[in-house]
C-alpha cells in the first residue's frame, strides 16, 4: 500500500484503484445510476406545452410496454406528477441513506417532491444550492434498483434543475424536448435544444404537443396553434422529429382526475400518436 493509500480516509473500506479519490457519496450516485439502462430528460424551454403530461404517458406507456421504469419529477416549485397519476397523498417510506419510490404499478415506481410536502398549498421557497441538493439525493439516495427507463419531469427553461438534472447522469442521458406548434414556444424550445448541446447531451427528439384539435362531432382537425413547428424545428436543428399530440379533451380530462391517457385510451388516434413517440425508445433495448 502506497503512503497515498494510507493516509486515504477510504484505506480499508474496499478502496478500488479506480475510484481512489472519489467522494463515498460520488461512488453511490454512479452505482444507483449505473442500474439504470437508459435516462430520458424531458424538458422544454417553454412553460404550459403540455410537458408533465407528456412525460407521465411515456413513463406509462414504456411500463405497459413491459420495461421497467422510473419515473422522476424535479419541477420543485410544481410538481405535478402526484396529481396525474393519482398519487396525492401518498408517502414514501424514508430509511438511513435511502429513499423508497412509491410504486405506481409493478414497472413504474414514482418519486416527486409533491410527496414530501405536507400542505398542497405550501410554496416551495428555495434557492438554486438547496433545489440542486435535493436532485442529487433523488438520483443518488433513492432506490430505483434495475431499470430500463429513468423519465424525469424537469419544470421549464434552462435553470437550475434541468441543468443539474444532465450533469448528474451524464453525457449518455437523452433529451426529450416538448413543444407546441406556434412560433412563440418554437423560440424558447431552439434555446432547449442549443442548451442541452451546450452542456454536451443528445436530444432524443423534439414532440409537437397541441397538434391539432380533432372535434368530437364532426371529425375535423382543427390546427388552433397552426402546426408543423416542432417538425420544422427538428429540421432546422437536425434532431429526431419523433410526432404530433393532438390537442385532446381526454387527455385533459384525464390529468385532470389522476388516470394516466395510455392506460385507458391507447387505441385511440391520441394513444397510437403516443404510441409511435415511444416506438425510438423501446428501440433502445
Amino acid at each position: 500500500m502506497s503512503d497515498s493509500c494510507k493516509s486515504c480516509p477510504s484505506s480499508g473500506s474496499g478502496c478500488k484503484p479506480e475510484t481512489c479519490g472519489e467522494k463515498p457519496e460520488d461512488l453511490k450516485l454512479k452505482k444507483n445510476l449505473g442500474r439504470i439502462k437508459h435516462k430520458l430528460v424531458v424538458m422544454s424551454g417553454k412553460g404550459g406545452v403540455g410537458k408533465s403530461t407528456v412525460a407521465a404517458n411515456i413513463a406509462v406507456a414504456l411500463a405497459l410496454a413491459g420495461r421497467k421504469v422510473g419515473l422522476l419529477d424535479v419541477d420543485v416549485h410544481g410538481p405535478s406528477l402526484p396529481r396525474l397519476l393519482a398519487m396525492d397523498g401518498q408517502k414514501p417510506h424514508i430509511g438511513d441513506e435511502v429513499i423508497e419510490p412509491i410504486a405506481w404499478s409493478r414497472e413504474l415506481s414514482v418519486m416527486s417532491l409533491g410527496f414530501m410536502i405536507p400542505d398542497k398549498e405550501q410554496a416551495v421557497i428555495w434557492r438554486g444550492p438547496v433545489k440542486m441538493g435535493l436532485i442529487r439525493q433523488f438520483l443518488q439516495d433513492v432506490a430505483w434498483g434495475d431499470l430500463d427507463f429513468l423519465v424525469v419531469d424537469c419544470p421549464p427553461g434552462t435553470g437550475d434543475e434541468p441543468l443539474t438534472t444532465l450533469q448528474l447522469l451524464g453525457p449518455e442521458a437523452y433529451a426529450v424536448v416538448v413543444t407546441t406548434p406556434q412560433g412563440v414556444a418554437v423560440d424558447d424550445v431552439r434555446r432547449s435544444v442549443s442548451f442541452v448541446r451546450q452542456v454536451g447531451n443528445q436530444v432524443f427528439g423534439i414532440v409537437e404537443n397541441m397538434s391539432g384539435f380533432v372535434c368530437p362531432g364532426c371529425g375535423q382537425t382543427h390546427d388552433i396553434f397552426t402546426k408543423g413547428g416542432g417538425e420544422n424545428l427538428a429540421r432546422e436543428m437536425n434532431v429526431r422529429f419523433l410526432g404530433r399530440i393532438p390537442l385532446d379533451a381526454e387527455v385533459v380530462r384525464s390529468g385532470d382526475e389522476g388516470f394516466p391517457f395510455m392506460k385507458v385510451h391507447g387505441d385511440t388516434p391520441t394513444g397510437k400518436a403516443l404510441k409511435a413517440i415511444i416506438e425510438p425508445m423501446l428501440a433502445l433495448g
